[in-house]
């Protein structure tokens, strides 16, 4: 029975959503961190390009803690994870990062609790209703974090089902999305530096954790039906002389190159490495130079056989990367061409048709064509941005930290159609669906729809 179990599992899920999504008039899904393809693009139509507090609110829920991850939607039901803190007093803090053995300039930086509760949310898609808050896990005493972050910043990711929720070193989690039992948990050993970032990746029978701490760094693939550990392979040698420098926080993305190789791409600090998904074998490596705690995902255009990314924090670095390598493709020629100037090191790029667009953290927007690097345009898009850019039906949606959405037209040309203002903070990247967009701040979900 249990090796039939999950195949039923899948059949049950399958003749559900079918039943129900499409009654609902719900047939897409978003599974995981930038949707379907993990790059941003919906497919949704009808996606309002303006909105407020007061217009296109088809409903707005507060959401109980706090969470940086983006929601997930299975055709009925959006999902997010939240951790429910109690932080100390300040003399308490300062007693904890000073016992830490932390350096005294850095503490204002850091973020203390007490105590955490890790939880999945549950939100109606149709009304909005907060139907389950799902506890998962007390933690007292957590690893302290940066201020900027959160203790639940990885998005989930959705299959047949099942909603498993990663909180980095904080744990692991399997939910069954109709009974809400927890199917299976573990933790992975890591002290990530700053808090946990890296987002869970699903393919075939495995679930895929990028684990880039400070104190060893490593890709892990678990059974995605036990949780047990199918294969580890650690990271190459560094030359960063310290553990921060090697800490990182990207999310796998999986590519077919040309000959019809499946790569698991997994960038880290130093190192863009490919790996085979079924067996954790390094396909190539390449050194990108100094760059660490990498958070933008990458891109990948199957057409002219480009990867995109940033190198990261220290001084990022835009390149495009040929995935046809074996072995340590350094010095190459599998570099096709880089920018380093106003790149991000928290915002994922977004590949529209042939151009490639990137907004850096402080606000300046850039369209480069996607093959050579040519670049088309560099706007000011006033704000500071960790969310990524959403690409839905024919516009660009662009939400920054002060809780602004700008909307512009793809092109050669620099376009501004519309700029929207919501309370409080824009972490998490937005999701289309169709005829709906969806934004988190940082206290609540929104649903928008086009104005009557």
């Amino acid at each position: 029975m249990e090796t039939v179990a999950p195949f039923v599992r899948h059949l049950a899920f399958t003749l559900i959503f079918l039943l129900t999504g499409f009654e609902q008039g719900r047939s897409e899904s978003w599974p995981q961190f930038r949707g379907p393809r993990g790059d941003g693009v919906a497919a949704a139509k009808g996606v309002p390009t303006e909105f407020s507090e007061t217009i296109g609110v088809k409903w707005k829920t507060p959401l109980p803690g706090r969470g940086w991850s983006s929601p997930v939607f299975d055709g009925m039901n959006l999902w997010m994870t939240t951790a429910i803190e109690i932080f100390p007093t300040e003399a308490e803090r300062l007693e904890r990062l000073k016992a830490e053995g932390g350096e005294e300039k850095k503490f204002k930086s850091r973020q203390v609790a007490t105590q955490i509760d890790l939880a999945v949310l549950k939100v109606d898609y149709a009304s909005g209703e907060l139907l389950e808050s799902i506890s998962l896990k007390t933690i007292k005493e957590p690893q302290t974090i940066h201020a900027f972050n959160s203790f639940a910043s990885p998005t989930p990711v959705l299959e047949s089902g099942v909603l498993f929720a990663h909180f980095g070193a904080f744990g692991t989690f399997a939910v069954n999305t109709e009974t809400l039992d927890l199917e299976w948990s573990t933790v992975v050993e890591l002290e990530h530096g700053v808090g946990p970032g890296s987002s869970p990746f699903i393919h075939g029978d495995h679930l895929f954790l990028i684990c880039d701490g400070v104190d060893r760094q490593f890709v892990t693939a678990l059974d995605k039906d036990s949780g047990k550990e199918a294969w580890l392979v650690d990271r190459p040698e560094m030359r960063a002389p310290l553990g921060d420098q090697k800490k990182s926080y990207n999310t796998p993305l999986l590519v077919t190159g040309s000959d019809g190789r499946e790569q698991l791409i997994c960038m880290g600090a130093q190192w863009l490495i490919s790996y085979d998904p079924a067996t954790g074998d390094e396909i190539w490596r390449l050194d990108h130079g100094s760059g660490f705690s990498v958070v933008p995902r990458p891109v990948f255009s199957e057409k002219h056989q480009l990867l995109y990314l940033s190198t990261g924090f220290g001084k990022p670095v835009l390149l495009a990367v040929r995935v046809d390598g074996s072995g340590d493709i350094t010095g190459k020629n599998k570099i096709m061409w880089r920018e380093e100037k106003r790149i991000p090191a928290k915002p994922s790029p977004l590949l529209v048709d042939d151009e490639l667009y990137v907004i850096s953290d402080g606000g300046i927007a850039t369209c480069f064509d996607a093959l050579i690097g040519t670049n088309h345009w560099t706007e000011r898009i006033d704000g500071n941005y960790s969310a990524s850019p959403l690409f839905a039906d024919g516009h660009i949606y662009f939400a920054n930290q002060e809780g602004s959405i700008n909307v512009i037209r793809p092109g050669k040309v620099f376009e501004v159609i519309a700029t929207n203002q919501l309370d409080g903070s824009i972490m998490a990247s937005p999701i289309a669906l169709d005829g709906s967009l969806i934004i988190r701040s940082d206290t609540a979900i929104y649903r928008f729809s086009k104005s009557e």
